[in-house]
C-alpha cells in the first residue's frame, strides 16, 4: 500500500520530528510512506474573515495539487466521521482489497481545510470533536495507521 500524508506546515519541534520518524520507521515494513509538507499561506496579524478564507483557499489549492488523481483521499476534519481503531483498520484493509492501494491523508493548517479539499475527499475522518494542533495530529495519524496494519495482521500492539 502507498500512503501519502499531505500536510500544511513543517514540524519545528524536535520531539514531533522524532515521533514522526519513529512511526515512519515502523511503517516501513507495512507500506510505502511519503509525507509532503506544504508551505503555510501567510496570514495577516489581525486577519479578517476574507483573509482567513483566502488562506484556506491558497492552502487548499496547494493540497489539491499534491494529490494524485487516482488516490483515495481521506481528509482529517473535526466534523468528519468517527472510527474506532478497529474500524479504521477494516477501512484500510477494504481499500487494499478493492484495489485502492494509493491512499492520501490530508491534514490542513491552523484554519482547517478549504471546501474544495473537503469535497475532493472520499472520506472525511474525525479523530475527536476536539481540535488538536496539526503537528500532534500528524503523530496521532501515523500511530493509527501503524495500529491499523498491526490489527489487520493480528500482530500484538493494539490492546
Amino acid at each position: 500500500m502507498n500512503i501519502t500524508i499531505v500536510c500544511i506546515g513543517k514540524l519545528k519541534e524536535k520531539y514531533w520530528r522524532e515521533a514522526v520518524a519513529e512511526y515512519s520507521k515502523r511503517l516501513g515494513g507495512y507500506c510505502s510512506l511519503t509525507v509532503k509538507e506544504l508551505k503555510e499561506a501567510p496570514l495577516p496579524s489581525n486577519p479578517s474573515p476574507a483573509d482567513e478564507e483566502a488562506v484556506k483557499k491558497a492552502e487548499g489549492e496547494a493540497i489539491l495539487g499534491a494529490v494524485k488523481d487516482q488516490s483515495c483521499v481521506i481528509s482529517l476534519e473535526v466534523k468528519g466521521r468517527k472510527f474506532s481503531s478497529e474500524e479504521l483498520a477494516e477501512k484500510m484493509a477494504n481499500l487494499a482489497l478493492s484495489g485502492r492501494s494509493d491512499v492520501t491523508f490530508i491534514i490542513g493548517g491552523s484554519l482547517g481545510l478549504s471546501e474544495e479539499v473537503s469535497k475532493r475527499a472520499d472520506l472525511r475522518l474525525s479523530f475527536s470533536d476536539m481540535t488538536f494542533p496539526h503537528q500532534m495530529m500528524r503523530v496521532i495519524l501515523l500511530e493509527q495507521i501503524y495500529r491499523s496494519f498491526k490489527i489487520n495482521r493480528n500482530e500484538t500492539y493494539h490492546k
